[in-house]
């Protein structure tokens, strides 16, 4: 006797849950990002330990362990979520794995001051 498509593709799933595969979140919201995030930048010399803090409103100021400072805000625009900062302009993505939410900032003109920041929100 053949088991049909459907009770298969259930027991595997059944088997193996989808709850810790990296998926990225679509934001509505600049809410949704704010508190403390850490993590890593790409600045002038190189990967640098950073934090940053989002306002409700999508503010942030950034900081990193070397004294560098970046101003900014996050914004929804066509669906896409973005960011103006002092330094730079580009687009941001939110994402989940295993419980960890993860924000990655990607200048949209990147160079050897500014690229691409990955930060984890802080608990």
């Amino acid at each position: 006797m053949r088991m049909p498509s459907a009770l298969l593709l259930a027991a595997m799933f059944a088997m193996f849950p989808l709850d810790g595969v990296a998926g990225e979140k679509l934001v509505v919201d600049v809410k949704e990002l704010a508190g403390s995030w850490r993590g890593w930048v790409t600045g002038e010399q190189g990967q640098e330990r950073a934090t940053m803090i989002v306002g409700a409103d999508g503010s942030y100021k950034a900081s990193t362990t070397r004294g560098s400072t970046a101003e900014g805000r996050f914004y929804v625009q066509d669906g896409t979520l973005r960011y103006r900062s002092s330094r730079t302009t580009g687009i941001a993505k939110l994402s989940e794995d295993r419980g960890t939410t993860v924000l990655t900032v990607m200048p949209e003109d990147p160079n050897y001051r500014t690229g691409t920041a990955e930060y984890e929100r802080v608990k």
